[in-house]
């Protein structure tokens, strides 16, 4: 009798088991995208990282009075690929008027005393200014301007034993006497003393808060969309929609605000936690910041409705979330910056809604400001785009279903 009883459970399982794998073979699409699919994502991922950070676009700033070559390529070869310089600047408040709307990275000013600090026997001070919220990218420019410090006072310390002096810089134009110079100062000249303007400097959770948040809100919205019309077509309610008085414009207005709603009790809910309860700053406007939040959720919503759509079944439809998942994750900024990519691979970055999501939270956020408006307008136009599409596909369907 209990051999009777485990063999019919061993039959009801083994008949389960073969249902799922009956289901799997008449979708072998659905199969293979989850083998191509992250494979193909990887494959573009190492194929458009370029594998070398974008060179540093720089300003040298040197004051009329000190008798320095003024050719941007001398101190292009001194510097190095990492910087580009771009420009030889006399004042050094137009320099860092630019870098304050972002057109530069790096400014690097000389010493207007380097001639005094040598006489008095001190290292001469090279500023290097820069406005970086990105703890990482805080680190790099701070390398990159020693790195800039050495190969100054390595060029110094050159010209001075080509000129014959006999301990670096020991006799002054114009002194008659010899001025006892510090060893440190004949071994370094010059020193890097870097400035980051940004109005904050986040520690590595306060950076990425933001970015987290973006991800997290355009997953859970395209998760939960995605589904939306996918279980309504597999129970039925498709086919009272059709007879329904009901548009597609408006059965998609109608989930757009239910979800909508669900999107801003929890969107509400992280940014509280992120700002009180990891004390993430709040520079910015929260009007702006429930704007941002918004338009992210807005396109979010068309991405997820959209493959609602194309998708002939629930496990195909979290499967195309997952690849939308996996790509935000690799070509959205968050692991490496859209910058370092090749520019196909940047477009693909940019119709993701995460991507503007994150630099567009964490200016508000960190900077106080919204900067990149275009990426506001690109959310809206990729929000209306998905919503129109959707419709009309949508209506496609309801009307395939009528004609059926």
């Amino acid at each position: 009798m209990i051999l009777l009883t485990i063999a019919k459970s061993l039959t009801r399982i083994f008949s389960q088991a073969r249902k799922e794998l009956l289901q799997v073979t008449r979708r072998p699409a659905a199969f293979a995208s989850l083998i191509l699919g992250p494979f193909l994502l990887m494959a573009l991922f190492g194929a458009g990282f370029t594998g070398v950070r974008a060179p540093l676009t720089t300003v040298l700033v040197i004051p009329p009075e000190l008798d320095l070559p003024r050719d941007a390529q001398f101190y292009q070869d001194l510097s190095g690929p990492a910087l580009r310089i771009v420009g030889i600047a006399d004042r050094a408040d137009e320099a860092l008027a630019s870098l304050d709307a972002r057109d530069l990275d790096l400014v690097v000013i000389a010493p207007a005393d380097a001639t005094q600090a040598l006489r008095e026997g001190r290292q001469a001070e090279i500023t290097v200014a820069f406005d970086e919220i990105d703890p990482a990218l805080d680190t790099y420019d701070r390398v990159l301007a020693y790195n800039l410090s050495q190969a100054v006072n390595k060029e110094i310390i050159t010209r001075a034993v080509q000129e014959g002096e006999a301990y670096a810089l020991a006799q002054l134009e114009g002194q008659g006497d010899l001025t006892q110079i510090p060893p440190e100062v004949i071994a370094a000249p010059t020193r890097a003393n870097t400035v980051n303007q940004s109005p904050v400097t986040p520690s590595i959770v306060h950076f990425f808060a933001p970015a987290i948040l973006a991800l997290i809100l355009q997953h859970m919205a395209v998760t939960m969309s995605a589904l939306s019309l996918v279980r309504e077509r597999l129970s039925g309610t498709m086919e009272l929609f059709r007879v329904s008085p009901a548009t597609s414009m408006e059965l998609l207005a109608g989930k757009y605000i239910g979800f909508a709603v669900i999107s801003a009790i929890i969107a509400t809910a992280i940014v509280l936690l992120v700002v009180y309860g990891l004390g993430t700053p709040m520079l910015g406007s929260p009007l702006a910041l429930a704007a941002i939040l918004a338009l992210v959720v807005f396109a979010s919503l068309g991405l997820g409705l959209l493959i609602s759509v194309i998708a002939d079944s629930e496990r195909q439809a979290v499967q195309l979330a997952l690849l939308v998942l996996l790509a935000s994750v690799f070509f959205s900024g968050i692991v490496l910056p859209v910058q370092d990519f090749r520019v196909p691979v940047q477009v693909l970055s940019y119709v993701l809604p995460v991507t503007h999501g994150i630099t567009l939270l964490q200016n508000v956020m960190l900077r106080g400001e919204i900067g990149d408006v275009w990426q506001i307008a690109v959310l809206g136009v990729e929000g209306l785009i998905l919503f129109i599409l959707t419709a009309l596909l949508l209506r496609r369907q309801l009307h395939q279903s009528v004609r059926g």
